[in-house]
């Protein structure tokens, strides 16, 4: 049975888009989640959303508990996850507002807790492909019949944040042809993947980071307005 987890679903606990809302005080071994969970149903499907930034955006990234988060995720038996995410562009071809649906990460985090696997044992997981592919391909078909700018493949370098990037950082993150960049993405992928959980990851261009010459160097006014 189908389960889906909804990570920074701002928007989608509307009693016109969920039924039979209700909400969820989680604990886990690893720590109280960001928020609340909500949980109910979307179309006839059984949905849990969680808020990663806290239901105010009052937790910074580094801030987040991503394993309290997925850990509560799979307790409620969430199957998949759909996490969305605000990205800059490290593409000309990516604009602002564009959707990205991410295959690959880069991981330039350095002070975040990214396994389950710290004390009783180890376990290497692979991560050649970290995103699922079977929802990648459902939601680029989705945004195709819905008529949205969208790129079907993308690479994601997640970096500590909260600050943005350098020129100097913009600039060598493009030479590793990555296409987007964000402070989210990791560790949450690798948790999903080590729970068993189905990740797909849909991000939303708000702005060239601070590369671009012509265009104006990415500042929080511009995310919040583009992902409005």
């Amino acid at each position: 049975m189908i389960k889906i987890g909804i990570i920074g679903g701002s928007g989608l606990d509307d009693p016109k888009i969920m039924k039979d809302v209700k909400e969820i005080e989680a604990n886990t071994i690893y720590g109280r989640p960001s928020s609340t969970l909500t949980a109910g149903k979307i179309k006839g499907v059984d949905a849990v959303i969680l808020a990663r930034h806290g239901k105010k955006h009052t937790i910074y990234p580094t801030g987040v508990n991503y394993q309290a988060n997925i850990h509560a995720l799979k307790e409620q038996g969430c199957t998949h996850i759909i996490a969305t995410t605000a990205c800059g562009s490290l593409k000309e071809e990516i604009k602002p507002g564009d959707f990205v649906f991410i295959d690959q990460f880069i991981d330039r985090t350095t002070k975040r807790k990214s396994t389950f696997y710290e004390k009783e044992h180890v376990c290497h997981i692979p991560m050649a492909e970290p995103f699922c592919s079977y929802l990648r391909n459902l939601l680029a078909e989705t945004a195709k019949q819905l008529g949205l700018r969208h790129h079907k493949k993308g690479t994601v370098i997640t970096i500590e944040g909260p600050r943005f990037s350098t020129k100097a950082e913009s600039s060598l993150f493009r030479q590793w042809n990555a296409d987007v960049i964000n402070m989210s993405t990791v560790p949450e992928v690798v948790l999903a993947r080590e729970a068993g959980i189905c990740y797909a990851s849909v991000a939303m261009s708000t702005d060239y980071d601070c590369w671009h010459q012509s265009e104006e160097e990415v500042n929080i006014g511009m995310v919040l307005q583009i992902m409005k």
